[in-house]
Protein backbone atom coordinates (compact mmCIF):
# COMPACT_ATOMS: atom_id res chain seq x y z
CA UNK A 1 0.00 0.00 0.00
CA UNK A 2 1.37 3.40 -0.97
CA UNK A 3 1.40 5.79 1.99
CA UNK A 4 2.06 9.01 0.07
CA UNK A 5 4.97 10.84 -1.52
CA UNK A 6 8.33 9.98 0.06
CA UNK A 7 10.37 12.70 -1.63
CA UNK A 8 10.67 14.71 -4.83
CA UNK A 9 14.05 14.98 -6.58
CA UNK A 10 15.08 17.68 -9.04
CA UNK A 11 18.24 17.38 -11.12
CA UNK A 12 19.86 20.83 -11.40
CA UNK A 13 22.99 22.34 -12.92
CA UNK A 14 23.87 24.55 -9.94
CA UNK A 15 23.07 23.38 -6.41
CA UNK A 16 23.67 26.75 -4.76
CA UNK A 17 21.53 28.71 -7.19
CA UNK A 18 18.61 26.27 -6.78
CA UNK A 19 19.14 26.22 -3.02
CA UNK A 20 18.66 30.00 -3.02
CA UNK A 21 15.46 29.56 -5.06
CA UNK A 22 14.04 26.99 -2.60
CA UNK A 23 14.97 29.09 0.43
CA UNK A 24 13.70 32.38 -1.05
CA UNK A 25 10.47 31.27 -2.72
CA UNK A 26 9.40 28.37 -0.51
CA UNK A 27 11.12 29.20 2.82
CA UNK A 28 12.66 25.72 2.55
CA UNK A 29 14.79 24.45 5.42
CA UNK A 30 18.04 22.66 4.51
CA UNK A 31 18.40 19.41 6.46
CA UNK A 32 21.35 17.76 4.64
CA UNK A 33 24.31 18.71 2.48
CA UNK A 34 26.38 15.87 0.97
CA UNK A 35 29.43 18.10 0.68
CA UNK A 36 32.36 16.06 -0.65
CA UNK A 37 30.66 12.74 0.15
CA UNK A 38 28.26 11.27 -2.35
CA UNK A 39 26.14 8.40 -1.15
CA UNK A 40 23.89 8.69 -4.20
CA UNK A 41 24.81 9.44 -7.82
CA UNK A 42 25.98 13.04 -7.31
CA UNK A 43 26.25 15.92 -4.83
CA UNK A 44 22.90 16.63 -3.24
CA UNK A 45 21.03 18.80 -0.77
CA UNK A 46 17.92 17.77 1.18
CA UNK A 47 15.23 20.29 2.10
CA UNK A 48 11.91 20.37 3.86
CA UNK A 49 9.15 22.45 2.34
CA UNK A 50 6.40 22.18 4.92
CA UNK A 51 6.63 18.49 5.72
CA UNK A 52 7.66 17.48 2.19
CA UNK A 53 11.18 16.14 1.60
CA UNK A 54 12.74 17.75 -1.48
CA UNK A 55 16.08 16.65 -2.96
CA UNK A 56 18.20 18.63 -5.40
CA UNK A 57 21.05 16.79 -7.16
CA UNK A 58 23.74 18.34 -9.31
CA UNK A 59 24.19 17.22 -12.93
CA UNK A 60 25.42 19.13 -15.99
CA UNK A 61 22.85 17.74 -18.44
CA UNK A 62 20.23 20.14 -19.77
CA UNK A 63 16.65 19.49 -18.73
CA UNK A 64 13.98 20.11 -21.39
CA UNK A 65 10.77 21.95 -20.57
CA UNK A 66 7.57 19.96 -20.26
CA UNK A 67 4.34 20.23 -18.31
CA UNK A 68 5.71 17.76 -15.74
CA UNK A 69 5.58 19.69 -12.51
CA UNK A 70 5.22 19.69 -8.76
CA UNK A 71 2.39 21.69 -7.26
CA UNK A 72 2.57 23.06 -3.74
CA UNK A 73 -0.60 24.07 -1.87
CA UNK A 74 -0.79 27.69 -0.78
CA UNK A 75 -3.50 30.03 0.52
CA UNK A 76 -5.19 32.36 -1.98
CA UNK A 77 -4.29 35.43 0.07
CA UNK A 78 -0.58 34.53 -0.32
CA UNK A 79 -0.53 34.52 -4.14
CA UNK A 80 0.87 38.04 -4.49
CA UNK A 81 3.57 37.39 -1.87
CA UNK A 82 4.72 34.32 -3.78
CA UNK A 83 4.67 36.19 -7.08
CA UNK A 84 6.94 38.84 -5.54
CA UNK A 85 9.35 36.14 -4.27
CA UNK A 86 9.49 34.45 -7.68
CA UNK A 87 10.29 37.77 -9.36
CA UNK A 88 12.93 38.50 -6.70
CA UNK A 89 15.02 35.54 -7.89
CA UNK A 90 14.39 36.37 -11.58
CA UNK A 91 12.46 33.25 -12.53
CA UNK A 92 10.30 32.98 -15.62
CA UNK A 93 6.61 32.79 -14.86
CA UNK A 94 4.33 30.87 -17.19
CA UNK A 95 0.75 32.03 -17.80
CA UNK A 96 -1.78 29.98 -15.88
CA UNK A 97 -3.98 27.63 -17.86
CA UNK A 98 -7.63 28.51 -18.25
CA UNK A 99 -9.65 27.48 -15.20
CA UNK A 100 -13.26 26.91 -14.29
CA UNK A 101 -14.79 28.54 -11.25
CA UNK A 102 -14.03 26.74 -8.01
CA UNK A 103 -10.87 24.87 -8.93
CA UNK A 104 -8.44 27.35 -7.39
CA UNK A 105 -5.75 29.63 -8.77
CA UNK A 106 -2.17 28.88 -9.74
CA UNK A 107 1.19 30.47 -10.33
CA UNK A 108 3.49 28.51 -12.65
CA UNK A 109 7.22 29.14 -12.94
CA UNK A 110 10.38 27.51 -14.22
CA UNK A 111 13.48 27.12 -12.11
CA UNK A 112 16.96 27.65 -13.57
CA UNK A 113 16.99 24.10 -15.00
CA UNK A 114 13.56 24.16 -16.70
CA UNK A 115 11.75 22.29 -13.91
CA UNK A 116 8.17 23.54 -13.73
CA UNK A 117 6.65 24.42 -10.35
CA UNK A 118 3.06 25.31 -9.52
CA UNK A 119 1.73 27.10 -6.47
CA UNK A 120 -1.94 26.16 -6.22
CA UNK A 121 -4.69 27.48 -3.95
CA UNK A 122 -7.26 24.70 -4.41
CA UNK A 123 -7.73 21.24 -2.98
CA UNK A 124 -8.50 17.95 -4.65
CA UNK A 125 -11.99 18.00 -3.16
CA UNK A 126 -12.69 21.51 -4.51
CA UNK A 127 -11.44 20.54 -7.97
CA UNK A 128 -13.53 17.38 -8.13
CA UNK A 129 -16.63 19.32 -7.06
CA UNK A 130 -15.93 22.04 -9.67
CA UNK A 131 -15.48 19.44 -12.40
CA UNK A 132 -18.69 17.66 -11.38
CA UNK A 133 -20.71 20.87 -11.59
Amino acid sequence: MVEGISHITFVVKNLQKTAELLETVFDAKKVYDSGDKTFSISKELFYLIGDQWIVIMENEETVNRTYHHVAFKIKAQDLSDFERKIKKVNLEMKPSRSRISGEGQSLYFYDYDNNLFELHTGTLEERLEAYQN
